[in-house]
């Protein structure tokens, strides 16, 4: 049975401010940390008491401490503590208080990408692998439900290798594929209508670099963001290319795309195969090519679980609670199923 303890600390130097802006709202920021956490936190100026588990105590202090040191003032200006970065600190301080032998330190260092927020490096030993993995191997495949990171980090390795000048270009690509609503119907030409989906690798690319860095490198196309069926035919070298929505690739489009790359290449391929929009009876390449691709040299796989999820803690619960759905409907199919075959040789 583990004792409940109580820690007191300071945050310093005094400033009101920063206090508010740490705090949040109606002191919302710490609400968060106490509920996820299972501690309580009290504060009278910048004196601060916690109550809980000692190891989660020992976290929330680390939190707080840090999360104070981001609200420092950069030119006169105050860093605005937001949900994402509570949420975040939260992820980190719960991989220190459970699972302290699985995280190698060495692993921060991998990626080193100076961001308006910070530096971008994993958040957990299974995005710290998946790094490793895109640094070590020509061919990264990333798998895995949403919201994990994994177009995030390798974008972010992608810029690192731009900036040590491992490579000279990026190319990142999604296949165009309809969820739903029929692209001919979407106002604009061609670019218009596919641009949308590839907005998640440009606001990636707009945090990290910024947004009159990304259109400079563009137009000079350093960075070339389009779609799949623009690939066919190319030979891709000196250049890291990332696959997004890979899930939505036939098996002919994948092999298109892995027989792209050329010398002082890197190729890192993200999905989620929970999630395909294929037309009904069309086998997602990325579930072939992780059937074909398992055993060869220079490819990797890293999959993602909902335990590795990084957005908003409910987006876990949602794929947790759908798994569990499909898992149930799969066990009654199976069950009427042997019961049908059972019923069929009882009446013969």
């Amino acid at each position: 049975m583990t004792t409940s303890i109580s820690k007191q600390f300071d945050l310093t130097p005094l400033d009101n401010n920063r206090l508010a802006n740490l705090c949040g709202s109606m002191d919302d920021n710490l609400k968060t940390i106490e509920r996820r956490l299972g501690v309580k936190i009290s504060y009278s100026s910048n004196e601060f008491k916690v109550m809980g588990e000692p190891a989660n105590c020992e976290a929330v202090i680390a939190l707080l401490k840090n999360l104070y040191i981001e609200t420092a003032t950069v030119k006169n200006e105050l860093k605005e503590i937001t949900e994402k970065m509570v949420h975040l600190a939260i992820l980190d301080a719960k991989v220190l208080e459970q699972e302290p032998t699985k995280v190698d330190v060495d692993f921060d260092k991998l990626v080193t990408i100076k961001t308006k927020r910070g530096v971008v490096k994993p958040r957990n030993p299974n995005q710290q692998s998946y790094v490793h993995n895109i640094m070590s191997n020509d061919i990264s495949f990333g798998v895995g439900v949403a919201g994990t990171g994994k177009t995030y980090l390798a974008v972010a390795c992608a810029v690192e290798a731009l900036e040590k000048q491992e490579v000279r270009r990026i190319l990142l690509t999604r296949p165009a594929v309809e969820a739903g609503e029929k692209l001919g119907f979407l106002p604009g030409d061609l670019s218009q209508k596919v641009d949308p989906y590839l907005r998640p690798l440009y606001d990636a690319l707009f945090e990290m670099l910024g947004f009159e860095k990304v259109e400079k490198l563009i137009e000079r196309n350093v960075i070339e963001i389009a779609p799949l069926a623009y690939m066919r035919g190319r030979t891709l070298n000196d250049a890291f290319i990332i696959l997004d929505e890979s899930q939505n690739t036939t098996v002919e489009q994948m092999k298109m795309f892995l027989t792209r790359i050329g010398f002082n290449a890197r190729a890192v391929i993200t999905g989620d195969i929970t999630q395909v929009d294929l037309p009904r009876g069309a086998k997602s390449g990325l579930r072939h090519a992780i059937e074909v691709l398992d055993d060869i040299p220079g490819i990797s796989f890293n999959y993602f679980e909902s335990k590795d999820i990084v957005r908003h803690p409910v987006v876990a619960r949602i794929v947790d609670a759908y798994d569990a759905f499909e898992q149930k409907e799969k066990r009654l199919k199976d069950e009427k199923r042997n019961k049908a075959a059972l019923d069929a040789m009882d009446n013969q």
